[in-house]
């Protein structure tokens, strides 16, 4: 792709208004649909779950290889870097996180941070079940929706401003995990460093349903609880002992009925474990719970109250641990402020562009707790995050590539 030979051909000079830059690159990815499904199918077929490190380091290497060949613009000035996975003390390792630093027509400017991840939930193998297919203009398979096509978008976007001979306004900042669909923990200190540095946040994850763009989300907080009581045996002498399940069991019900959706605020008891055999009262037991907050103060609130809740048998203990994991993106004057700017190019596209909330969490939330402003769900239409009918609407890459597009040059 030369420059000059791009859209900018399409929309006119240098000095063509946004309303017809918007309109012309939104027609020059049009005409490569084609193209832009063809690499979303390369990138679905390659698997790439969270917890195979080999896995995600070939989809990393796969997608940055797209968004650097080629380049005749500003895209030939990338520079990009592997950055190991930080260990994380019980849990898997992780693979290799992907920067991609871009020049930007104002040198000094603080970046745009464009976020996105390599990973998804499905197991390796997933795709002789579920495989890569397009039927009636919805393409499906594993990650398709969450989130390879939010790779597509950004790499399509950047190759239309390149082609057209038009650099981003700010330099650029392009991170893309290998840990995201589990907790950002290997990539959360990366994610800080460089959110720092960002005047702004834009996330390719999925857009909500409809189409809307995530001006808000839950904050998510994982806790664990772990009970200690005595072991007996449970036909000789079970007075002896202290049943650390039923301690454990009276603990979630208590910490259940904190749960207040009125306020904003879900504790969910997701995952419990204990005792060794059927025969022993048992001394050891442990839950996992899932904490959904709207606000920070709420979610303080709750997390004082859940460590505060104890065991009822004095001879019995509780460890708590755990706490936020990623804290609420509130809809802030700065994120109406991305919101707008999103709305008002949209217009150029007839297309009114909602947006709304999201109960889930990104690593938005993550730049959000650092004050930065981010809008979230830039990412396909579609539908199924997680599920087995996993989709995307095709038909609506190229305007969502366009969109972010212009984003870059408006911002």
């Amino acid at each position: 792709m030369a420059a000059g030979s791009g859209p900018e051909s399409a929309a006119g000079s240098e000095r063509a208004s946004g309303g017809e830059r918007i309109a012309g690159l939104n027609g020059w990815l049009a005409e490569r649909a084609s193209e832009m499904e063809a690499m979303l199918g390369r990138f679905v077929s390659i698997e790439s779950p969270t917890d195979d490190p080999r896995a995600t380091a070939r989809m990393g290497e796969v997608a940055v290889g797209e968004l650097t060949a080629g380049g005749e613009g500003f895209l030939a000035d990338a520079e990009s870097e592997a950055v190991p996975a930080a260990a994380v003390p019980g849990t898997p390792e992780r693979g290799p996180h992907r920067l991609v630093r871009l020049p930007g027509r104002r040198a000094d400017a603080a970046p745009l941070l464009l976020l996105g991840h390599v990973d998804t939930v499905w197991a390796r193998g997933t795709l002789a079940r579920l495989p890569w297919r397009i039927e009636r203009g919805v393409a499906t398979g594993p990650g398709v929706y969450d989130m390879k096509a939010g790779l597509v978008q950004t790499i399509w976007a950047l190759r239309a401003l390149d082609a057209a001979g038009l650099p981003p306004a700010r330099p650029l900042t392009v991170l893309w995990n290998t840990d995201e669909e589990a907790g950002s923990q290997a990539s959360r200190a990366l994610l800080e460093r460089e959110g720092r540095k960002a005047a702004a946040g834009l996330v390719m994850e999925p857009s909500l349903p409809g189409g809307g763009v995530k001006t808000s989300r839950r904050g998510v907080g994982l806790l664990r609880v772990e009970v200690t009581g005595r072991a007996a045996h449970a036909g000789l002498d079970p007075e002896r002992g202290v049943n650390a399940i039923l301690e454990l069991s009276r603990i979630a019900l208590e910490a259940s009925a904190l749960s207040d959706p009125a306020s904003g605020v879900t504790v969910n008891v997701g995952l419990i474990r204990g005792g060794t055999r059927t025969n022993v009262v048992p001394a050891k037991a442990s839950a996992d719970l899932d904490l959904r907050m709207d606000d920070p103060e709420a979610g303080e609130l709750i997390l004082r109250r859940l460590r505060g809740l104890r065991p009822r048998h004095p001879d019995a203990r509780a460890l708590w641990s755990g706490g936020v994991n990623r804290p609420p993106l509130t809809r802030s004057g700065e994120v109406l402020r991305l919101y707008r700017t999103a709305r008002r190019l949209a217009s150029v596209l007839d297309w009114a562009l909602p947006e709304g909330a999201a109960g889930g969490g990104s690593d938005g939330n993550i730049l959000a707790g650092l004050g930065v402003p981010v809008l979230d769900g830039l990412g396909p239409l579609g539908d199924g995050a997680h599920a087995e009918h996993e989709q995307v609407v095709v038909s609506d890459l190229p305007r969502r590539a366009a969109l972010l597009a212009a984003l870059l040059l408006d911002l």
